[in-house]
């Protein structure tokens, strides 16, 4: 792919489009359309915006992604992860600073596109998405309680212990109705797959739980059951676009929030288009499909949308329904546009206790319990980045999570491979029937080490361990020698930081009156040390090809 490469999915699929695929897309499109509603509204609302900004997000952010994306199937919208940072961000800095937040995290995406970062941000550790989803999915339903139950509490703490410490100290003010509606979606969503395949349950569950609340409000009297109208006025206008102003001091202080949303609205977007090309045998392009989020990112907002991404859930319900192509997607988003222009008023008599009950449900699905199991018996490296993960989610923020997380991927890879590397000693005669080319030009049985040569063969990357191993090795022995071999046949490559330390390791043998030979070294290497220079420190002639020649060399030396 080339730097400015840009191939939407819709382009090579229209190509030879039909009328039978038409119709397949057109009834996915509206199925993903019914699904994303009570999502969007949901998500929204738990965001801490208004229930229109979360369809004004699957509107504007799923066509975008649809005309634009990598993928033929994907479906983008707000999504349960974002609910924590949204809610952060707009605690902090306002509806203005999400808007401003979410614009620099579409032109990161962007960024991320054009720089080919698509397929690096497939390998972020699994540890770590397992471990912010599942501590985003406690946190989510952490914040359903006051909702489900029908809590009186005027005012939610907003961290994890001392919400819970609220709950426990209010679990008397339950409002029982409330906590009927809660618990009674809950168990309509759970059960509603054995009964309808094609029906969404959290749509199931919201029309008899709202349809419930009607007619005991009408014919019981019970005015107790809390609705969406009861905290938001709802419009069904379409908003204009704005675009905020910038300043400098503003992007420095969303810098953080930006790069967070930017990184997990990419992992979860690839995530998904690569969950779907396993299902529809396939293959994303990830980086058009970054580019794709990006553009999301940068119009959602605009129009008064929030931070949207590749949803998992809506994009395997439009290919379980037949959608093979993002005509699909553009459907949906179609579908959404109608019911927000001409249903949105009836949103008001939704209870709210059934909207928490569906993030109850959605928290459970993003939990990945068994995942987060499987993960325990990995190694202690993939525990430990796991619970931090997921325990700095819950007890700090997704940022910080994020960040320290993948901190701690980082050291314990860079612990891995320093472990990989050894630096093994051969001291007496080295062994016909672990050598393979370099005997090849020279006699198999008599390879003796000469006396006051030492021979050290190093085993993997060259790295900054290799370095400390040497001088560890080296300490060990007593008497100082003439000569010291380092067989390098099995260097794959060696950093800047393995350079600086066989430099080091060189210029000190020659202060001390030590040669160095290197042995086996490979072509790219080679270049690597030539750049390096290190020829002017050790000698050309010390550069040998083989064992054979070093060994030679060596008893020329002394």
């Amino acid at each position: 792919m080339t730097p400015f490469e840009f191939k939407p999915q819709l382009v090579a699929t229209l190509k030879n489009y039909n009328r039978k695929q038409f119709i397949t897309d057109l009834m996915a499109g509206i199925i993903v359309g019914i699904v994303a509603l009570p999502l969007a509204i949901a998500f929204g609302i738990a965001s801490g915006v208004t229930p229109e900004k979360g369809i004004i997000t699957a509107i504007v952010a799923g066509l975008i992604v649809s005309l634009f994306g990598g993928s033929k199937v994907q479906i983008g919208g707000p999504t349960g992860a974002f609910i924590v940072i949204i809610y952060g961000i707009i605690q902090q800095y306002g509806i203005e600073g999400l808007t401003i937040a979410t614009i620099m995290a579409g032109i990161l995406l962007i960024i991320f596109g054009l720089l080919h970062l698509g397929t690096i941000i497939k390998y972020i550790p699994y540890p770590i998405v397992i471990g912010f989803t599942s501590g985003i999915a406690v946190t989510i339903f952490t914040t359903q309680i006051k909702d489900l139950l029908g809590l009186s509490i005027a005012n939610v703490p907003a961290d994890f212990s001392s919400k819970w410490i609220a709950y426990i100290q209010n679990i008397g003010t339950i409002t029982p109705w409330n906590a009927a509606i809660g618990i009674a979606s809950v168990i309509v969503i759970a059960i509603s797959p054995k009964f309808s395949k094609k029906i969404p349950g959290s749509l199931i569950a919201i029309i008899i739980m709202t349809i419930s609340a009607l007619l005991l409000r009408q014919y019981a009297g019970i005015t107790s059951i809390t609705t969406i109208g009861d905290h938001f006025a709802i419009s069904n206008k379409l908003p204009e676009a704005t675009i905020p102003a910038l300043s400098f001091n503003i992007i420095k202080s969303l810098i953080s929030p930006a790069i967070v949303i930017a990184v997990l609205g990419a992992i979860e977007s690839l995530l998904s288009a690569t969950v779907a090309d396993g299902v529809i045998g396939s293959r994303h392009n990830s980086n058009t499909e970054l580019i794709a989020q990006g553009l999301a990112n940068l119009a959602s907002p605009i129009f008064g949308g929030i931070p949207a991404t590749g949803a998992i859930a809506r994009t395997m319900t439009n290919i379980n329904n037949g959608g093979r192509s993002p005509i699909a997607g553009i459907i949906h988003s179609g579908v959404l546009l109608l019911i927000f222009l001409f249903l949105m008023p009836f949103a008001k008599y939704i209870p709210m206790a059934c909207l928490a009950g569906v993030l109850v449900i959605v928290s459970y699905g993003m939990c990945g319990w068994r995942s987060f199991i499987g993960i325990m018996h990995n190694p202690k490296s993939d525990i430990i980045v796991l619970w931090v993960t997921f325990l700095l989610t819950i007890f700090f923020d997704l940022t910080i999570a994020i960040e320290v997380g993948l901190v701690c991927a980082c050291l314990l890879f860079m612990r891995r491979v320093t472990e990989a590397t050894d630096v093994k000693i051969i001291t007496d005669e080295i062994d016909p029937s672990e050598e393979e080319s370099d005997f090849m030009l020279g006699n198999l049985e008599h390879l003796a080490i000469p006396k006051g040569v030492e021979v050290y063969e190093i085993n993997g990357p060259y790295f900054f361990g290799a370095g400390n191993s040497f001088e560890e090795i080296m300490a060990t022995f007593g008497d100082r020698p003439k000569v010291r071999i380092i067989r390098m046949r099995k260097v794959p490559f060696v950093d800047s930081t393995g350079i600086h330390n066989l430099t080091n390791l060189c210029m000190m043998s020659k202060k001390e009156g030590i040669q160095v030979i290197l042995s086996g070294v490979n072509e790219n290497v080679m270049k690597t040390l030539e750049h390096a220079r290190l020829e002017s420190i050790i000698g050309k002639d010390n550069i040998c090809s083989h064992i054979n020649e070093a060994l030679e060399r060596s008893k020329e030396i002394k």
